[in-house]
């Protein structure tokens, strides 16, 4: 099944989003970030559900939270760490009320991130422990995994995104967990845990950390079911269009994609989301 992310439109509101999208042909919708908190959220996102036929997932930052904030499952101050893992719990029981099947969140940073900063060049600051950030995710993890289990909802974490800018801020030292399939395997041992793989942070990691794309999203897509789209010119992720000629095109083309979930993340223009969308769809038949 092919989903495109709501971040895709640009509304303050969700449902506005959601409408958008849904009246041109859009049935799989995957809700991420960017909108604004409102009492009637979630009624309205269930009579869209209903008018449209709809399938809906909730992901990562989604529903905004009350305060904006950078979720950080591993984040060692204990506030954000709170407050990050109080808001998976309720994505994850907005995604059951929704019937969503599955919710990701992406893997934790050794450091918190401010608001200012995230999607662009990270300012050098002291970094968490590895070890002890890992343990606090941990933690957070088993903690949320609770709730996927009582909800009902697969919970996947995602690969993040480490660009040369931020690996040569911090001295070509990983400040993120899981950014390829080394890092994956601190996280691996958890109990459930299962991988989203966004293909085009993979992109950029495997640029900024010299490794070979094609080996990496073989080793990673190999773990996983559920799959992020977009494109980019290996430096940051600029969640463009897909083409025929590229490299994330070219792996999926010698891939297996029955029985996988994508999540197209194109935010160049609406266009260009229909054209990447016709192409993987034109793949998947």
């Amino acid at each position: 099944m092919i989903y495109v992310s709501s971040s895709c439109v640009k509304f303050p509101k969700i449902s506005d989003s959601v409408k958008f999208l849904a009246e041109n042909g859009f049935q799989n919708i995957e809700l991420s970030g960017g909108t604004t908190l409102y009492p009637d959220i979630e009624n309205n996102l269930l009579e869209l559900k209903e008018k449209h036929e709809l399938n809906l997932l909730c992901h990562n930052y989604f529903p905004p939270p009350e305060k904006d904030f950078v979720l950080n499952l591993a984040s060692l101050n204990d506030e954000i760490s709170e407050m990050s893992r109080d808001h998976v719990i309720k994505a994850l029981r907005l995604s059951k009320s929704l019937g969503a099947d599955k919710y990701a969140f992406h893997a934790g940073f050794l450091l918190d991130i401010p608001l200012s900063e995230i999607g662009l060049k990270v300012k050098r600051r002291s970094l968490f422990d590895r070890s002890k950030a890992i343990e606090r995710f941990a933690e957070n993890f088993n903690y949320v995994m609770k709730e996927a289990e009582v909800s009902g909802v697969k919970a996947y974490v995602e690969n993040n995104v480490l660009s040369l800018q931020n690996f040569e801020e911090y001295n070509k030292v990983n400040p993120f967990l899981f950014t390829d399939s080394s890092t994956m395997t601190e996280l691996e041992r958890l109990n459930g845990f299962t991988p989203l793989i966004d293909l085009a942070h993979l992109k950029v990691s495997c640029n900024s950390l010299g490794l070979d794309f094609k080996d990496q999203a073989s080793q990673l897509c190999d773990q996983t079911d559920y799959i992020h789209l977009s494109d980019n010119d290996g430096l940051t992720d600029s969640n463009g269009t897909l083409n025929s000629n590229s490299e994330i095109f070219r792996f999926l083309k010698g891939s297996k994609l029955k029985d996988r979930d994508f999540t197209l993340e194109v935010y160049s223009s609406f266009d260009d989301l229909k054209s990447s969308y016709n192409l993987i769809n034109d793949l998947m038949r």
